[in-house]
């Protein structure tokens, strides 16, 4: 193994797109891409800045991240073989990519759309680095208040639009993506309960009995579920084709959520659910975006 004194100073497009966490760091802005499309209900040039800019601190905070965590990822089946831990990238070229990128999204989001939005992604990497990275050390609820960083992106696009950061549509929005985040993240902790254990993360198997987590975590589904009411009720769409796709999505999550409520789920359900709710999110944004071009 390379050790991290001989690591290469630029990591390869495969590296460069796990220390990044490439597609998470996209899913992140597409749904700022949602926030746009919902407050300008046309495409503008604007959206273009705003993507790179939203793509770029998404990308720097989520390469922080695994410089943080680089003990943590080594004692992990799942995140070992990431380019710092096993020693592919030196650590200190870690922190100075990820700086990079940040910075460089930020300007970005400043020159092309000003304060608000800029102010917005340096909220939502200083929540993801500075309080949700640590509180994880310390609580397997860490994900509940962290969960506000799947709130900002929206946020980010519907005010690099135009639109104010008060509006109850741009609210609605922000709140579903709350709410998706916590069965998300505990389908995962779940789905790799024993290998979080042996990074010393605490975990909700240290609180309750995997059927009470399971039903916990339907709990949580079921409420994104239902919370994909308020957006017709407060405009964030306005099409009938994007209401009922969204209205047959969350009926499609809840029913196959019920899995959950079975007496002994196991990992396959759990695996099985996690795709489910990314399906779900994946569904709600293309319909938030495709709304402002479907017949009303």
């Amino acid at each position: 193994m390379t050790t991290m004194e001989q690591a290469p100073a630029w990591p390869s497009g495969r590296d460069f797109a796990q220390l990044t966490k490439l597609s998470i760091s996209s899913s992140s802005t597409l749904t700022a891409a949602a926030g746009y499309l919902a407050a300008s209900r046309a495409g503008q040039w604007g959206l273009l800045p705003m993507l790179l800019g939203t793509l770029l601190l998404a990308m720097g905070s989520s390469a922080l991240n695994e410089v943080q965590e680089i003990r943590y990822d080594a004692r992990m089946t799942r995140t070992r073989n990431r380019p710092l831990p096993a020693g592919r990238l030196s650590r200190r070229a870690g922190l100075a990519i990820a700086l990079a990128l940040a910075w460089a999204g930020f300007a970005v989001l400043l020159l092309s759309h000003g304060w608000v939005p800029a102010l917005l992604g340096a909220l939502a990497l200083f929540w993801y680095n500075g309080v949700y990275t640590p509180l994880k050390r310390v609580t397997a609820f860490a994900i509940i208040p962290g969960a506000l960083i799947g709130a900002i992106p929206p946020a980010i696009g519907w005010t690099a639009a135009g639109g104010p950061l008060a509006a109850p549509a741009l609210l609605s929005l922000c709140l579903i993506f709350f709410l998706w985040q916590v069965p998300h993240f505990w389908m995962l902790m779940l789905l790799h309960d024993q290998d979080y254990g042996r990074a010393d993360f605490p975990t909700l198997s240290r609180h309750f009995r995997t059927d009470q987590s399971a039903r916990l975590s339907f709990t949580w589904m079921a409420a994104t579920a239902c919370s994909c009411a308020f957006m017709p009720c407060f405009g964030a769409v306005g099409s009938r084709t994007a209401m009922a796709m969204l209205a047959l999505a969350s009926l499609w999550l809840v029913w196959k959520g019920t899995a959950l409520l079975r007496s002994s789920p196991d990992d396959a359900l759990f695996r099985r659910t996690f795709w489910n709710i990314n399906l779900y999110a994946v569904v709600l944004i293309f319909m938030v975006m495709l709304d402002p071009f479907l017949p009303v």
